[in-house]
């Protein structure tokens, strides 16, 4: 599903506008990455929560140059699923 379909979804089901929607939905992923950018976790019940791991220093190969080479400590965003969510999830999902 695209941010287009997410949009066109909720405008459907709540009869406002695609526009006033496209704009709540955007600020809302701005806010959630700029709380990110400033080491600040975001949690939305019943959701999920974004968080930012810190991933440690490590040694990895240029396989090309083959040569050691020193990946610094850095930080990235994560998501863990609210447990609600996953269980909607797994309920809905066909076993192979």
């Amino acid at each position: 599903m695209t941010k287009a379909e997410i949009v066109a979804n909720i405008s459907d089901k709540s009869g406002i506008e695609k526009a006033d929607v496209l704009r709540v939905v955007e600020d809302l992923m701005k806010e959630v990455k700029s709380s990110l950018e400033k080491g600040d976790n975001v949690y939305l019940r019943g959701f999920g929560s974004f968080t930012v791991k810190t991933r440690a220093e490590k040694t990895g190969r240029n396989i090309s140059k083959n040569t050691t080479i020193k990946i610094p400590a850095h930080n990235i965003p994560a998501f863990k699923p609210a447990k609600i969510f996953v269980e909607g999830v797994k309920k809905n999902v066909p076993v192979k």
